[in-house]
C-alpha cells in the first residue's frame, strides 16, 4: 500500500430537493452528505459504514459523478474530477469503477453475460470483437467462472454467482479505483465470504483501491485497512481498521461494536442499546447530529457542532468528550 493519495474528498456536500405544491417548487433539502472530507491511499480498501440512509452510497455515487455534487471537491490523482469534461472525463471513468448492490437489477436481462462484461470494453473504444471475448474470458476465470458462462443471460446464475460477473464487469476496463456499494449484503453469509476473497485476491492481483460501503461490521473487519463511521451525512469517525475496532471513541461507534456478534457461547459483550428513531435528513437536530440518541450527550452537544479532530496517529473523532480540553459531562 503506497503512502500517496489516489483519491481526495474535500467538504463534499449532496442535498436532494423536496419538491411540492402546484408549481413543485423547493420546500426542503434533503441534506444526504454534508461536508464530508477523507482520503483514499493507493491499494488501499477504505470501508465507509454507518446505518441505511446515513449517505454511504450517495458519497460514492457523487466520488464517480453518477449523481452531481451541491459543493465540494474530489481529486483523482491530483485531477479535479468534478472539473472533467467530454474526453477527460470518459477516460477517467475508465478508471473509477463501480460493483452495484443488487446483484439481480444490475445485468441487463436481455444482454449475455459475455455482452454485459464487454460492454465497457466497447464503449471505451476497443472494437475488435476477439480482443474483447479474451478479455471477457480472462475477467470470468478470474472470478471463478468459465468461459461457457459468457453465452448465457442474467436469469440462468444464482445471487452469488451475478454478484461475480459484477466483479469481472467492474474489472474489465483495468481501472484503479472501484466503489464496491454493499456488493455482498444480499448473498448469503457462506457466499459473502467468497465474494470478498475474491475482491482481496483481486486486490492484490491487480494493485486496486476500494471505497467499500457496508453496515455490516465484521464484514468491513474482514476487507479494510482503515474504517470510516458516517452518521446522518458526516464521518463522525475514521482510523484504521486495528484501532477503530480494539479502541473505538465516538459512542455512535462504540454502539455499532457493541453490536457485532461474537462467535463464541461463553463471552459476552456488552450491549449498548441506542434509543429513539434516527432524525431525519431534511432537519437534522442542531449542534452534534447524534445528541439526541446519545447515551453521553450533555448540553453543549445541542448547541455546538463538534469538529472531526486528529487524537492522535490519524486516529479522527467528532465528539465533544473527546476534544482537547473537554469537560466531560459529569462536572457540567
Amino acid at each position: 500500500m503506497s503512502n500517496e493519495n489516489l483519491i481526495d474528498v474535500k467538504h463534499l456536500k449532496k442535498y436532494f430537493a423536496v419538491r411540492g405544491g402546484l408549481l413543485q417548487n423547493v420546500q426542503a433539502q434533503v441534506q444526504a452528505v454534508d461536508d464530508v472530507s477523507f482520503f483514499v491511499r493507493k491499494g488501499e480498501c477504505l470501508g465507509l459504514v454507518g446505518e441505511s440512509g446515513c449517505g454511504k452510497t450517495t458519497v460514492g455515487r457523487t466520488i464517480l459523478r453518477l449523481i452531481p455534487a451541491t459543493s465540494g471537491e474530489v481529486l483523482f490523482e491530483g485531477r479535479d474530477v468534478f472539473a472533467l469534461k467530454g474526453q477527460e472525463l470518459k477516460t477517467l471513468r475508465r478508471d473509477m469503477q463501480i460493483i452495484f448492490q443488487d446483484p439481480y437489477s444490475s445485468l441487463d436481462p436481455r444482454m449475455t453475460i459475455g455482452e454485459s462484461v464487454g460492454e465497457g470494453l466497447k464503449a471505451h473504444g476497443m472494437t475488435n470483437a476477439q480482443q474483447r471475448q479474451d478479455i471477457v474470458v480472462d475477467m470470468l476465470r478470474k472470478v471463478g467462472l468459465e468461459e461457457y458462462h459468457s453465452r448465457r443471460y442474467p436469469h440462468e446464475f444464482s445471487g452469488g454467482q451475478r454478484q461475480r460477473i459484477g466483479i469481472a464487469r467492474a474489472l474489465a476496463t483495468r481501472p484503479k479505483f472501484i466503489v464496491c456499494d454493499e456488493p455482498v449484503s444480499a448473498l448469503d453469509v457462506s457466499i459473502q465470504a467468497q465474494v470478498l476473497n475474491i475482491l482481496r485476491q483481486l486486490q492484490r492481483e491487480f494493485k486496486l483501491t476500494f471505497l467499500f460501503v457496508a453496515h455490516n461490521m465484521s464484514v468491513v473487519e474482514h476487507i479494510s485497512d482503515r474504517v470510516a463511521v458516517m452518521y446522518l451525512g458526516k464521518i463522525v469517525e475514521l482510523t484504521d481498521r486495528q484501532t477503530l475496532y480494539n479502541n473505538p471513541q465516538h459512542p455512535y461507534t462504540q454502539a455499532l461494536m457493541s453490536a457485532i456478534p461474537i462467535p463464541d457461547p461463553d463471552l459476552e459483550r456488552e450491549r449498548i442499546v441506542l434509543t429513539g428513531d434516527v432524525p431525519s435528513p431534511i432537519h437534522p437536530p442542531s449542534g452534534c447530529r447524534f445528541h439526541t440518541r446519545c447515551p453521553l450527550a450533555f448540553d453543549r452537544c445541542k448547541v455546538e457542532e463538534p469538529p472531526l479532530v486528529d487524537l492522535g496517529g490519524e486516529h479522527l473523532a467528532a465528539c465533544h468528550l473527546r476534544q482537547p480540553g473537554s469537560i466531560s459531562p459529569r462536572s457540567c
